[in-house]
């Protein structure tokens, strides 16, 4: 059984849902970063970096344990343990893997900063505010430009890219975006959207995910605990 350690963030909802796509058995184990679970030594054993999520897994290669963190190296994971979701040709592979590294590189980072600028930081900040917001619509035009090419990021077949940004674009309204204006983007993201593993993959754990609006949350997960040596 792997156990997948997470929250419901859109990193964490990228192994949900290709846990769900590719029919493993897997147990969620919630690890509250509002209540700093991230800092535990525990967890800090199978994700030295306090971020989730992270994943064991006790038929690992050559049939020995592994536990990995950081989302991209586990969905690669994934795609190596099932052979699923990444082609097998070095050119496909490529095509997908660059997409990849654009979400862990881009979409995320960027959407990131949008949602801690426009969402929680404590002073509104324009120059931010308008920063991140102009990333972000960059980044969907990037992505729609793309898919008014490709009916997959990665290629022809849905694939661990597609699996990495949707979450990642779930929250368009919050990060200042119009879907409507990106007309490929939105066909593509209503089609991953009524997949049964993505409908499946973003309720796990979504029950325990409330607004963050408790002080002592958000030092939590930006003041100073974040910045403690451990």
């Amino acid at each position: 059984m792997i156990d997948v350690y997470s929250w419901p963030t859109p990193n964490g909802h990228k192994i949900h849902i290709m846990l769900e796509e590719c029919g493993l058995p897997y147990r969620a184990v919630p690890v509250n970063i509002g209540a700093g679970d991230q800092f535990k030594p525990e967890f800090l054993k199978i994700s030295p970096n306090n971020k989730v999520p992270a994943l064991t897994d006790p038929d690992g290669p050559d049939g020995k344990p592994i536990s990995l963190f950081e989302s991209g190296a586990i969905l690669l994971y994934l795609a190596g343990k099932t052979g699923r979701f990444l082609p097998g040709t070095d050119r496909e592979k490529y095509e997908v893997l660059q997409w990849l590294m654009f979400q862990m590189g881009g979409v995320g980072p960027m959407l990131g900063q949008n949602h801690h600028f426009r969402l929680y930081a404590p002073e509104k900040m324009e120059y931010a505010i308008n920063r991140y917001t102009n990333e972000a619509r960059r980044i969907y035009s990037v992505i729609d430009r793309r898919l008014s090419e490709s009916p997959w990021l990665g290629g022809r077949d849905y694939s661990i890219a597609d699996i990495a940004t949707f979450p990642w674009l779930r929250n368009w309204e919050r990060q200042g975006i119009v879907l409507s204006d990106y007309p490929a983007l939105q066909a593509w993201f209503d089609k991953i959207a009524q997949r049964p593993a993505v409908q499946r993959g973003v309720q796990v754990l979504a029950e325990l995910r409330r607004p963050l609006v408790d002080p002592k949350a958000r030092d939590v997960l930006f003041g100073n605990a974040q910045y403690q040596r451990r």
